[in-house]
């Protein structure tokens, strides 16, 4: 057993969770029909395509979730895989990249310093990839 990579592993299944149970909600709370009313608004229905999109890609990302924990619990706990290190090594590359692109979306729409730790994900991403690219050399 990898301690390092099963501990990302669970902080990844605990992020599906959330997002899945705590991130839908809220985003179906910003349906256009929920906070205008559309004949008040002109361009409604691109408005509410626009949202659509958005929600059909944030469900993209619970595959994305649901994979990488997957693949970090069979790395950690199983030999499945042939060349472990390196598959884990793909993950930290993985989750440093979702940790750089988190924040460089913050840094490019200019969000006060506030936003950075309300919108902390990119914390979690880049912790995962230290404890990966750790535990990578314990394979």
């Amino acid at each position: 057993m990898n301690y390092q990579i099963a501990i990302a592993g669970g902080i990844t299944a605990l992020a599906l969770l959330a997002h899945v149970f705590v991130g839908v909600r809220e985003t179906l709370a910003t349906a256009p029909e929920k906070i205008a009313e559309k004949a008040r608004i002109q361009n409604f229905h691109t408005i509410e395509r626009n949202w659509i999109q958005a929600l059909c890609a944030f469900q993209l990302v619970t595959v994305d979730l649901f994979v990488l924990s997957a693949l970090s619990f069979i790395v950690a706990f199983t030999d499945l895989i042939g060349p472990r290190k390196y598959v884990a090594l793909g993950l930290a590359a993985l989750y440093a990249l979702w940790g750089t692109v988190w924040m460089f979306q913050l840094l490019v729409l200019r969000r006060p310093a506030r936003d950075f730790l309300l919108l902390g994900h990119w914390a979690v991403w880049f912790i995962c990839a230290v404890l990966v690219f750790w535990g990578a050399y314990s394979l």
